[in-house]
């Protein structure tokens, strides 16, 4: 059976594409990360999606486009912030590597700035985002195998401490 090496999860601002890409290019490993997905598979960003055809129907391509990947992808995996809220996709990730980037708000509203192509940061950035940070926490716990901190600390740091957790040839 095919499956990802390691699967990203976090909230916006953790890095999960960055640091992805940077573990990827570390193991020789392809990256892929379900937002992109979903994005070319709609034909359009998913601030669009949301504006066009909203969050439930957001969600519902989001889980396919987990399923998919975790069945099918057999390299480092980031999925979108909030991937974790359905149910399905949190049974789903059982067994499988799960690295959960921490990030503290000052750090998240840093890197992401304040909303921009993030739609469900559009309206009051910061509380929205203190509040999907707080209200997804557990969830992110709850299916990581491991969690590693970001806050304060370079990529290359983050890669190199999943490294050392998952070894330079995780297969």
């Amino acid at each position: 059976m095919t499956r990802p090496v390691c699967v990203l999860v976090g909230p916006p601002g953790a890095g999960k594409t960055t640091i992805g890409e940077g573990l990827a290019d570390a193991l020789g490993l392809p990256f892929r990360d379900t937002d992109s997905d979903i994005s070319t598979a709609a034909g359009k960003p998913i601030s669009e999606i949301f504006v066009d055809e909203g969050e439930e129907h957001f969600r519902a391509l989001e889980r396919a486009a987990v399923a998919t990947a975790l069945d099918s992808f057999d390299g480092v995996l980031a999925l979108g912030g909030g991937a974790i809220l359905a149910e399905q996709t949190r049974a789903a990730l059982a067994g499988h590597t799960v690295v959960y980037l921490s990030v503290e708000l000052t750090d998240a509203v840093r890197r992401v700035g304040l909303g921009g192509g993030r739609p469900l940061l559009a309206v009051n950035p910061r509380a929205t985002l203190k509040y999907l940070l707080d209200q997804r926490r557990p969830l992110y716990e709850a299916v990581a195998t491991t969690t590693v901190v970001t806050d304060g600390r370079t990529p290359e740091e983050v890669v190199g401490e999943i490294l050392g957790i998952i070894g330079p040839d995780p297969r």
